[in-house]
């Protein structure tokens, strides 16, 4: 199989991205889990048809990286075997659905991701290739700074609300309406305007001006939210990391034979199920206070083609100097396929060296420009500058 593109979009499996390792092969685990057969697979096809290496994504998908295009045929087949395919490319874009990882088996939110899938599997409606919704029905909502644009929820009160990403307050449905409401959002959005040109969000379409109708919105208060969670246990089982949010398959296939399922997040971080210790492996972050969870980096050079600089080589060198408080975004050109939002620190590679932003992202005017890499760790202070250097 040879379904190889051009960059501006997210890959899949059955549409691979080229990078400069490889084909990247973007899998979508259904309702946000694999299953501990599933994830060893996952590993074993990193092993024999990539480089061994498998990204975790802010969608909560994961990337097998350095397919070949002899290798990506046969790794598809693997997948299918593991049931993690769509029935076309199409399917499989629409499948973007972020569910908390701290579901439990009261609240439905497995249950509403599941029929969500479902639903959109068999919806004609043509949506913005990174259009998403989330499943985020706890007490606490842990999702809210996820990317999406329709959101199923709790409100204060503990009813299920349907949120357009953007509105303040949302609509209190019923648990068997939920669905079918969030569909409805989904229909006002493309019939209003607001998938133009194919790369539309439903916060920007609602900030333009576009007015939700009136059976569309409400006035129930979200749940209150939880901080972005760290390594630890929690009750549903153990979180760990990776640096930069790789994995080797060897520690994926050691998290595979320990735990009972793997719960994808957003923040590039698994949700272990049922594990009562922390599982220690080679490439796992399990402090909660590990400096490399401050610092966050793209691929870089030379695995993506597109990029000007090591970005994880530097990104690693300034960790320990980044305030507990504080976080760097390291990125190897102007896109910030790593982290779109701001942050508190940013580094964009350039051809003539790194651009400095400071409280803003990739896309915001920096402070400074053509900084070396090797001059910023010689010193790091440069990258708050004047009073503020005591603090980084």
């Amino acid at each position: 199989m040879s379904a190889v593109a051009i960059k501006g979009w997210c890959p899949g499996a059955l549409r691979p991205m080229r990078s400069g390792d490889g084909l990247v092969v973007r899998i979508r685990p259904r309702d946000g889990r694999l299953d501990a057969k599933q994830a060893a697979g996952i590993a074993a096809l990193a092993e024999r048809y990539g480089n061994g290496l498998i990204d975790l994504t802010s969608r909560a998908n994961v990337q097998i990286r350095g397919v070949s295009d002899e290798g990506h045929g046969p790794l598809i087949d693997g997948l299918a075997r593991l049931e993690l395919l769509d029935r076309d490319p199409e399917s499989e874009a629409r499948r973007n659905i972020l569910v908390t990882p701290f579901w439990t088996s009261g609240d439905d939110t497995f249950s509403l991701a599941g029929e969500l899938e479902q639903a959109l599997a068999g919806s004609p409606v043509g949506l913005p290739t990174k259009f998403g919704f989330t499943v985020d029905c706890g007490i606490e909502r842990a999702l809210a700074s996820a990317s999406a644009d329709v959101r199923i929820e709790r409100s204060l009160a503990g009813e299920f609300i349907v949120r357009a990403d953007g509105a303040e307050h949302g609509r209190p449905v019923a648990r068997s309406e939920a669905v079918q409401v969030a569909l409805a959002l989904v229909e006002w959005f493309v019939n209003s305007g607001g998938a133009k040109g194919g790369r539309g969000r439903m916060a920007a379409h609602i900030a333009t001006g576009a007015k939700l109708p009136d059976a569309l919105r409400g006035h129930a208060e979200p749940a209150r939210v939880i901080a972005v969670p760290r390594p630890g246990l929690y009750p549903q089982g153990a979180i760990v990391g990776a640096a930069f949010g790789q994995l080797t398959h060897a520690a994926l296939t050691y998290l595979a034979g320990c735990a009972q399922g793997l719960r994808m997040t957003p923040w590039r971080i698994i949700l272990a199920e049922g594990l009562r210790q922390m599982p220690y492996c080679e490439g796992l972050v399990t402090q909660a206070d590990d400096p490399i969870l401050r610092v966050v980096a793209c691929s870089g050079a030379p695995a993506c083609r597109e990029a000007h600089a090591d970005t994880r080589a530097l990104a690693a060198a300034l960790a320990p100097h980044i305030a507990a408080d504080s976080r760097l975004h390291v990125s190897g050109c102007a896109k910030g396929c790593a982290h779109s939002g701001s942050i508190a620190l940013t580094l964009v590679a350039t051809s003539e060296g790194f651009d400095l932003v400071r409280g803003g992202s990739t896309r915001d005017a920096p402070v400074a420009r053509g900084l070396t890499g090797a001059g910023i760790v010689a010193d790091p202070s440069m990258l708050v500058g004047g009073a503020d250097a005591a603090h980084l």
